[in-house]
């Protein structure tokens, strides 16, 4: 691997962790297209695992004070039950949402990574998620604030959740598709799905960190530490220039993304120009 591959893997894991189009086939797909083969698997595991280290410093960082406030508030209100208030709930309520990516990650451990970890798998979910999405943007009413966010509903964008450990869903794509279903606005929808990832993101970037930096070796040392500045520049401003764009466009343009390169990868694997 050179600077150039590293750069162009972290753009690759800044661009997609937040956006609703699925950083792992993207990754995936890039692996292929950079002609990193030669790497042996677990070089490469501790490279993406050391990136998506700065696609995590992100967006700690983005959401830092609302982090310091939900945190606080909740832990006040276990404490003295009068000071119990909005974010308060949010802790709750990030806590329950996070609970069903944990049972199904740990139950499917060995599904996930290896029959799930697929192109083919990755292709057909980026199309029918990607036309699940449309259909959430297409019928979602559109009107319920994150304040109005049940428990109930929490749990089921948890449950969305869940699905994006299989390649190609996309984590914020599941829950903002759930959360449009339920009614909620897209800003409400993309906030509490970005809160929501904090926790998963977090835990299972340090934990595959954790598990596979020692098969890093000295001469990609550099080019690692250069991936991950690029992830975390790139993911920093993808996830400020996101919520932004939510609060006056559609989700339609990730839904055509979604399926063309879904349909792309489709065709490049039936060509043989593309290893499943």
């Amino acid at each position: 691997m050179n600077f150039f591959d590293a750069v162009i893997l972290g753009i690759v894991q800044g661009l997609t962790e937040f956006l609703p189009i699925s950083s792992s086939a993207h990754v995936q797909l890039f692996q292929q297209l950079l002609g990193l083969g030669s790497m042996s698997k677990p070089e490469l595991t501790a490279f993406i695992a050391t990136i998506q280290l700065g696609t995590e410093a992100a967006v700690l960082l983005f959401f830092f004070k609302d982090i310091v406030r939900i945190a606080t508030g909740w832990y006040s209100g276990l404490r003295t039950p009068e000071r119990r208030d909005r974010d308060y709930k949010m802790g709750w309520l990030v806590i329950m949402g996070s609970v069903p990516v944990v049972v199904v990650g740990l139950a499917f451990k060995d599904l996930i990574e290896n029959q799930l970890r697929s192109l083919w798998v990755a292709g057909l979910m980026l199309i029918i998620f990607g036309l699940v999405l449309g259909a959430a943007e297409a019928f979602g009413r559109n009107t319920k604030p994150i304040e109005e966010l049940s428990f109930r509903d929490g749990a089921l964008f948890g449950l969305g959740q869940a699905l994006a450990v299989i390649p190609g869903v996309s984590r914020s794509g599941a829950t903002i598709s759930v959360g449009l279903l339920l009614g909620y606005t897209r800003e409400a929808a993309a906030r509490y799905s970005f809160l929501l990832a904090i926790p998963a993101v977090v835990a299972s970037g340090l934990y595959e960190f954790a598990k596979s930096v020692g098969d890093l070796k000295s001469d990609l040392l550099l080019a690692t530490g250069v991936g991950t500045i690029v992830s975390f520049a790139v993911g920093y401003a993808v996830i400020a220039g996101f919520l932004k764009y939510i609060s006056r466009g559609s989700f339609m343009p990730f839904v055509l993304y979604r399926v063309v390169i879904g349909a792309t990868i489709l065709g490049l694997l039936t060509s043989g120009v593309l290893q499943g």
